[in-house]
């Protein structure tokens, strides 16, 4: 499938797009605080078109590892004023929330994507996505919640797991009157597996594209790219020093088939992607 209907976009996905990552939140574990006023981001979001972003995703609360939840107003404060400037600049706009009052505050602004990292699970969620008929969402697979992910991951193998809550989740989703075409999965990375199931499922991401959905991988900046920065080394190197590592990831999540990749180092990101779009012209047909 090779479009993604949204609200006011149908995003071409014949070519992989990037989304910018802009986080209006003081303790994200990447970037927390670095644009936590509205004005801020909003100059963050242009930044981000500049460096070439197809997409901005805009979240006021953070899922980090032992992160709390944030209550619904000030959620609503952080998300709103951002979004408001936000799509008046011409690209799809995406909220990550898993708040069912946020997604529909988020919607009636004009935004254009909803991206939850419980896939809609909380209570009310799948119904406003339902409700509205045409924005995109994004579907992800996380292994417990954000305050016990990582103390107690995932054991096994993760793939199948994580195949079939995909699965489900886009089943469930279809059967209250959701078109095939405003899906997308992510199979959550980072979010309660082990840095080797991490890995396998970069690996092995060809069996989560059978599903026959556009594929988002989301690795910027992630713990496990840092445990394979670390080496010999006693801790492993801060996010913001893992920007190479992720765009590597990036391209490989690319190659493998993904469709978009949501990213803080989205210059960096679009660079790797203009190369590889050369390489790809310059191979001979199979």
């Amino acid at each position: 499938m090779n479009c993604w209907q949204t609200t006011r976009f149908d995003i071409d996905l014949a070519e992989p797009r990037v989304m910018g990552i802009v986080n209006v939140t003081p303790d994200s574990f990447s970037d927390g605080g670095a644009h936590a006023t509205p004005a801020a981001a909003l100059r963050h979001c242009e930044q981000l078109l500049k460096d070439g972003a197809d997409i901005l995703d805009i979240g006021g609360e953070s899922t980090r590892p032992g992160s709390p939840p944030l209550p619904l107003a000030d959620e609503l404060a952080r998300v709103l004023p951002v979004l408001a400037g936000a799509v008046t600049l011409g690209v799809p706009v995406s909220v990550d929330t898993y708040k069912a009052e946020v997604m529909q505050a988020a919607l009636d602004a004009g935004a254009d994507i909803v991206n939850d990292v419980w896939a809609l699970r909380q209570p009310g969620a799948a119904q406003v996505v339902a409700r509205h008929g045409r924005c995109g969402v994004c579907l992800m697979h996380m292994y417990r919640d954000p305050q016990t992910m990582q103390a107690a991951p995932m054991a096994g193998d993760a793939v199948p797991g994580v195949l079939q809550f995909l699965q489900h989740a886009a089943h469930d989703l279809r059967g209250l009157g959701v078109e095939m075409a405003r899906i997308v999965l992510d199979p959550g990375i980072g979010f309660g597996k082990t840095v080797a199931q991490n890995f396998a499922l970069l690996a092995r991401q060809g069996e989560l594209l059978a599903l026959g959905y556009p594929l988002l991988a989301g690795w910027s900046r992630k713990s496990a790219l840092g445990a394979a920065l670390q080496g010999d080394a006693d801790t492993p190197p801060p996010p913001a020093e893992r920007v190479a590592a992720s765009v590597a990831a990036a391209l490989l999540a690319v190659e493998r088939g993904a469709r978009i990749v949501r990213v803080h180092d989205v210059r960096e990101t679009a660079q790797a992607l203009a190369v590889w779009r050369r390489v790809r012209a310059a191979s001979p047909a199979p």
